[in-house]
């Protein structure tokens, strides 16, 4: 069974990711949601795929490519890109990176990009600039509308946090906090927390400093 370890701050984005990752047939023994902590599961999982997030909190992660290939020269290592900088696809290319897809696609295309790095192919697909700029444009005016306290309740949903943790985070009442959530879904057009917490991820629509399980590592 080909084995991913994952790296990415998003905790929702991760969740939902290796759920599909499993449900796909892969195995995940261990996840991190900082960069020092990705480069630590490499070491010791020395898995067939590195899934690596192009942005930490504490570094970039193009950049840590030489330090995951030190650590681990057989695995393949697949970034996920979350602006449309060619150079830095060509940059991570060179330092030793297979595969190089944009966070906006959607996660049956991630797989499938997985499958071709596993089959040791190369699966380089960035979107066309166009495209991310007007989707991204789309987002952030539709994020534009929130509130701050519904930017605080969708950097809270990112981290995934329910509605109890969030009421004792914001020192509001439940009916607060579902009212912002509810508010803050139809300002964006979605239709769940989860969808919220997704799109949020997706146009990087929270402060990397809000969200992400600081420093953890969950192994499987």
């Amino acid at each position: 069974m080909t084995s991913i370890v994952l790296g990415d701050d998003h905790a929702v984005f991760v969740e939902s990711l290796v759920s599909v990752l499993v449900a796909a047939g892969f195995k995940v023994p261990a996840v991190a949601w900082s960069l020092t902590g990705t480069i630590e599961a490499v070491r010791h999982h020395r898995p067939d795929v590195c899934l690596l997030s192009q942005r930490f909190p504490d570094g970039d992660g193009v950049t840590a490519i030489g330090h995951i290939v030190a650590a681990s020269p057989a695995t393949r290592i697949l970034i996920l890109a979350a602006d449309n900088d060619t150079e830095a696809m060509g940059h991570a290319v060179r330092l030793g990176a297979v595969g190089y897809i944009h966070k906006t696609w959607e996660i049956r295309k991630l797989v499938q990009a997985l499958e071709r790095v596993i089959d040791r192919a190369i699966a380089l697909e960035a979107p066309r600039a166009g495209s991310v700029r007007s989707d991204v444009s789309e987002a952030r005016r539709l994020a534009g509308h929130l509130t701050a306290r519904e930017r605080e309740c969708l950097a809270l949903l990112v981290k995934g946090l329910d509605t109890p943790a969030m009421t004792v985070q914001l020192g509001v009442s439940t009916a607060t906090v579902r009212s912002h959530v509810q508010a803050l879904l139809t300002k964006l057009g979605v239709h769940s927390r989860l969808e919220a917490a997704r799109f949020a991820v997706r146009y990087d629509l929270v402060d990397h400093d809000q969200h992400g399980p600081e420093g953890r590592t969950r192994t499987g």
